[in-house]
């Protein structure tokens, strides 16, 4: 397996919290989630957390708030 460095950084903020992050990705792989590719296959290399970042604008902190303990 080939390691692919992640030279693009993204800034997502929440929604609910403002608190910012700023993210390390492929802009590839920004294209590819853009163009219909599921995020996990996309962006394997972020936590669950940073990729709900990304779909909903909700940090995993505030998830947690608002769903905790729901597994």
């Amino acid at each position: 397996m080939v390691a692919i460095s992640r030279k693009d950084m993204i800034q997502a903020t929440c929604k609910h919290c403002k608190e910012s992050s700023e993210l390390a990705v492929n802009k590839q792989d920004i294209v590819d989630w853009s163009a219909g590719k599921y995020i996990q296959d996309a962006m394997p290399y972020l936590s669950a957390d940073e990729r709900e970042l990304l779909i909903s604008g909700t940090c995993g902190k505030c998830w947690e708030n608002m769903f905790g303990g729901c597994e």
